[in-house]
Order: C-alpha cells, then structure tokens, then sequence
C-alpha cells in the first residue's frame, strides 16, 4: 500500500534555533510514530528519528522547515510534531 505524503510548514521560534533540546524532543516524538517524518531546509532533507540528521539542518530561529510525513499515522505525526514547534518545544 502506498500512502498519501503529509506535509505543513513549520517555524522554529526558538531563540538558539533548533539546538539539542528540541532536536532530541523531535527524535523522541518521531519513534513513537510508525510513519517516516522528515524536516526539510532548503533542500536539505532530514530524518526525525536522527538528531544529528536534524542538528545538521542548522535552522536558526523565525527559519521555516517544511514538516513531512508518511505512512499509517502520518496525520497525527504531524499534529504532534508541529504543535511542538508551535509551543516552542516548551522551552
């Protein structure tokens, strides 16, 4: 079966930018999801599941990341990990 890719932007509100403690909240969402979550920067693609994958996207703060998913529960990833971005990652 293949399923249907979800996507939104996201913006990292964070003043230190996507730096280790968001990164490693990501990473603990993203394996509680069976679909593949990825974070792009222009053009530069990364794993959820890796913080050295999303460490490496160098994102500063007000930079927007386009959220995707895809898989089973791709809809809900996405809920979840934006929300965190939205709530900058209670920080």
């Amino acid at each position: 079966m293949t399923w249907e890719i979800k996507q939104c932007a996201v913006t990292v509100r964070n003043p230190e930018g996507l730096h280790m403690r968001p990164a490693l909240k990501i990473v603990q969402a993203a394996n509680g999801f069976q679909c593949q979550i990825e974070l792009e920067r222009a053009g530069q693609i990364a794993d959820c599941r890796s913080m050295l994958s999303l460490l490496t996207l160098g994102a500063p703060q007000d930079c927007e990341l386009l959220l995707r998913a895809q898989g089973p529960d791709a809809d809900e990833a996405i809920r979840v990990i934006s929300l965190m971005f939205s709530q900058q990652f209670d920080e």
